[in-house]
């Protein structure tokens, strides 16, 4: 990288920690005053940085509304869908990718198993909120009043003897998740189908989307697919940080 955009770059991150002088933003990248002068201008005519009345430089309110658009044109499937494909690859089984849009929690992709028995679910079609994994991921995000003003208008269908029977218990199981950082639908859904899923996190740390892995009882076990949660996790990770813009390359 071109030495002159390092060092305009590096003012970034110092403005971000609060407004600072021109003699600070000399100090902390090791240059004269004058090369601060320009960069901090250079900065400045891009709306990048502002200056104070008192002299000192923030960030400016161009950088905010970059930042903003930037988050509003990601596309969390794109990033998604190579890591989707890569699990699937390794583990066989169905791999959903899942978001909360207006009350409910959608399927936007899915890679389908490499087993003869399919899964039913469709890309766009609502999850089964009270049970699925995914949906669990996403409300367990939520802040607790959010939470409870949603369990309390839900309705609590029995699809099995494991789904979720009510309010007290579908907020004591989102509480769970929410500590754990993982979910799981063992049975809750569908009698033979289990489900095992993870987090995917914005770069201010709320969840964003939810991914799964989900198998019938014929090809493993529920015991057999929760050993897969570490690698369902790591590709939940992946996905984050890559989303977040925090897989960034080391300097050489």
């Amino acid at each position: 990288m071109s030495q002159t955009v390092d060092r305009a770059l590096s003012i970034l991150p110092l403005l971000a920690q609060g407004p600072a002088d021109l003699g600070q933003v000399a100090e902390r990248l090791g240059v004269h005053k004058s090369t601060a002068l320009r960069l901090l201008r250079t900065l400045h005519e891009h709306g990048l940085v502002y200056r104070q009345e008192d002299q000192r430089y923030r960030l400016g309110a161009r950088l905010f509304a970059l930042a903003q658009e930037a988050v509003e044109n990601l596309d969390v499937r794109e990033i998604a869908h190579p890591h989707l494909v890569a699990l699937n690859d390794r583990c066989g089984h169905t791999v959903h990718l899942a978001v909360y849009e207006e009350q409910e929690v959608l399927y936007i992709d899915k890679v389908e198993s490499r087993y003869p028995v399919r899964m039913y679910s469709r890309i766009g079609k609502p999850v089964a909120i009270t049970v699925a994994a995914v949906a669990k991921l996403l409300l367990a995000d939520l802040t607790e009043p959010e939470r409870r003003t949603i369990a309390e208008k839900l309705d609590y269908p029995m699809y099995t003897s494991r789904s979720t029977p009510d309010a007290v218990a579908f907020l004591k199981e989102l509480a769970v998740v929410r500590e754990q950082g993982w979910a799981t639908d063992l049975g809750g859904h569908e009698e033979s189908i289990n489900c095992i899923g993870a987090p995917i996190r914005g770069a201010d740390g709320r969840v964003v989307a939810a991914m799964s892995v989900s198998a019938p009882n014929v090809v493993v076990t529920a015991e057999e697919l929760l050993t897969l949660l570490p690698l369902v996790r790591r590709t939940a990770e992946t996905i984050s940080r890559e989303y977040s813009g925090t897989n960034r390359p080391k300097k050489v």
